[in-house]
Parts: structure tokens; C-alpha cells; sequence
């Protein structure tokens, strides 16, 4: 059964919450857009899951499509608000003011804002992706990650291409110092890039593979430099509503299934949210995105964070290596895969 205070004392203090989380842009947890946030704040009444979904994420867009969710909450009185996240740092604000239950980030930006204090939990792996790279245009004269000196490039602080931007330089020999970030939500860095306001762009799928049809050409690549897809939820959700935080990850389960059985309804679903090309969201799924991933937060993901975390306390991002040590303590949460039922989940 769900818990009606549990939703009651979130309607009073989402709003609050909400607007004292626009202050956070250094721990991943940047303002968000208004409608998004707003709508997510004021949707937490009694009965409702706060759910987001992201093009980034594809299984979101596969359960929010075949209304799984909605068909199997509907006999508990239980409404599902959906809430898009334009990147991990919209989630992260998200998850920290309340606004939603569960909330996709990479394994990075989660990393960070668990560091920083946000409450979270990583429930399961939606992916494991290559979905960020260095990206510049034709006749750039950018070739390599050490022509980025005196550069700049936009990026979104609090997301994986931000962090991978981080570490590419720090493999090149470069610092944070040596070229200029401009902070910019993923599709406004492409923008910036394509108009000529920035040198290079640290690009996201599918954003990145659209930009790459158009010309744009992705002059660094590198896997390693990319942390999984994070599934997480807040500890007060966990802790108040476990059957409900089980349903979502048994709806994940039965996306993932359903996912690989169906690769080319996959990339429609993803082409149609997102406004791609067919054949642009065909290649993010079936090239750049392995979804057939353990779900199961474990040890191979603490290994990529434990790389990743002392780059933050390197930039000021984290105060101290003690937090990020103690984050990767707390961080990863695999009970709701081990017990997952997709069988669980009902056909819209």
C-alpha cells in the first residue's frame, strides 16, 4: 500500500525544495527548465510516481511508450507523472528537490551528486553507452585533444561529456586551466558549436549522432571514458515505497527484454521523442548503445567511478576524496534487480 503521508509532506515542501536546488550548479544539481521542474513539484500529491524520461535513456521512452507502468500501477490508484530530463544534471536537480521518485543520470553525475549530499541510490544500469565525445566542425583545425589549448569548448557541468571532456584533457597533458568551458545544456553546445561561438563541443547521443549527420565531426572517442547509465532513486522513495520502487525496475527489466527483441521499434521510439532521423537513432541504439548490460550496480562500476572521483576534488567539485570514498560506499543498491520480475509488469 502506498503511504499517503509520504506524498502529502512532498507536496508541502516540493516547491521549497525545488527553488533551493537552483543554487547547486557545482554539485551536478544545476536550475533546471521551468516547466519541466514546475510541473514535477506540483504533480507530488497522493498516489502519483514521479518518474522521468530521457533520450539519453532509451528504456524510459520504451516504458513510457507502451504505458507499462500506468497499466500496472492503475488497479493500486497509483498515477504516473512523467518529467523529461534534457541531461544527468536535470535529473540530479530533480531527484535532490523532490520533484521525482526515480531519476537517469550517468554513473558519474550520480557519483558527484551523492558526494555532494543528494540522498540518491543507483537501483539499476539502463546501459552501458558511448554516448559522449569530443566534437568539432570541418576545417576546425582541431584534430586531437592537445589542439584544444587556448580553445573553447561548451560542455555541460555535472554530465558524463563534462567529466569525459575532464579526462581527456588530463590524458593529453592538458588541465581545466589551459582551455575555456562554457557551461551549456547539451543542445545548446551544439548550437554554440555549429554557430560559431564555441571551438568544441563535449557532445551527448543523440544529440551528437544528429550533429555528426549533419558534418560534425567527433575527432576524440574513447569507451573507458564513458560511466554507465545510472538508474537512481531518492533514499526517502526506497525506504517509503519498496513495491513501488520494485515495479519500476521489473518495468525496466521487461524494457530491456523487450528492447533487444525489437531494435528497430527501439530506434523509432527514440526518433520520434527525440526528432531524429531514423537513421541516426538507429546507429545511437544499435552502434552506441549496449542495453543488454547487467543491470546489477556492483563492483565494475565502482572500479569506473573510483577512476572518475578524485577528478572532481581536483576541480573543486567535491570538497574532499573522503566524500567521493564514502559516496562509492553508499552509492550503488543492487536488491531491486536481484528480486526483479518482469512478468510482474501488465500490457497497456
Amino acid at each position: 500500500m502506498l503511504k499517503t503521508n509520504r506524498f502529502t509532506r512532498r507536496s508541502l515542501l516540493g516547491a521549497a525544495a525545488l527553488a533551493a536546488s537552483a543554487s547547486l550548479a557545482l554539485t551536478g544539481c544545476v536550475a533546471g527548465e521551468d516547466s519541466e521542474a514546475a510541473a514535477g513539484a506540483t504533480a507530488a500529491s497522493d498516489g502519483v510516481l514521479n518518474i522521468d524520461f530521457a533520450t539519453y535513456n532509451p528504456l524510459s521512452l520504451v516504458i513510457k511508450e507502451k504505458g507499462w507502468l500506468e497499466a500496472t500501477l492503475a488497479d493500486q490508484g497509483v498515477e504516473v507523472n512523467w518529467v523529461q530530463s534534457a541531461g544527468s544534471n536535470k535529473a540530479n536537480e530533480a531527484l535532490r528537490s523532490g520533484a521525482i521518485d526515480v531519476g537517469s543520470t550517468a554513473g558519474s553525475a550520480a557519483l558527484l551528486a551523492r558526494a555532494n549530499g543528494s540522498p540518491i541510490q543507483t537501483i539499476s544500469l539502463y546501459s552501458q553507452p558511448e554516448w559522449a565525445a569530443l566534437v568539432t566542425l570541418p576545417d576546425s583545425g582541431i584534430d586531437s585533444v592537445e589542439d584544444l589549448k587556448g580553445k573553447s569548448i561548451a560542455a555541460t557541468k555535472g554530465t558524463d561529456p563534462y567529466f569525459f571532456l575532464l579526462q581527456s584533457l588530463e590524458e593529453a597533458g592538458l588541465s581545466q586551466d589551459d582551455v575555456t568551458v562554457q557551461n551549456l545544456q547539451h543542445a545548446d553546445g551544439w548550437t554554440a558549436l555549429n554557430n560559431g561561438s564555441v571551438d568544441a563541443w563535449s557532445g551527448l547521443d543523440p544529440i551528437m549522432a544528429g550533429a555528426e549527420q549533419e558534418g560534425a565531426e567527433l575527432f576524440y572517442r574513447n569507451l573507458d571514458f564513458n560511466t554507465y547509465g545510472f538508474l537512481n532513486a531518492t533514499e526517502s522513495f526506497l525506504e517509503e515505497e519498496p513495491e513501488l520502487a520494485q515495479t519500476v525496475v521489473n518495468a525496466y527489466e521487461k524494457a530491456r527484454a523487450w528492447a533487444a527483441e525489437n531494435p528497430e521499434e527501439t530506434a523509432q521510439i527514440l526518433a520520434d521523442v527525440a526528432g531524429l532521423d531514423l537513421e541516426v537513432a538507429t546507429t545511437v541504439i544499435t552502434e552506441r548503445s549496449n542495453l543488454d548490460v547487467d543491470p546489477a550496480p556492483g563492483e565494475t562500476q565502482r572500479a569506473v567511478l573510483e577512476k572518475v572521483g578524485p577528478a572532481f576534488v581536483e576541480t573543486g567539485d567535491v570538497a574532499s576524496q573522503a566524500q567521493i570514498d564514502e559516496a562509492l560506499e553508499t552509492l550503488l543498491n543492487d536488491s531491486l534487480v536481484q528480486a526483479a520480475d518482469p512478468a510482474a509488469i501488465k500490457e497497456s
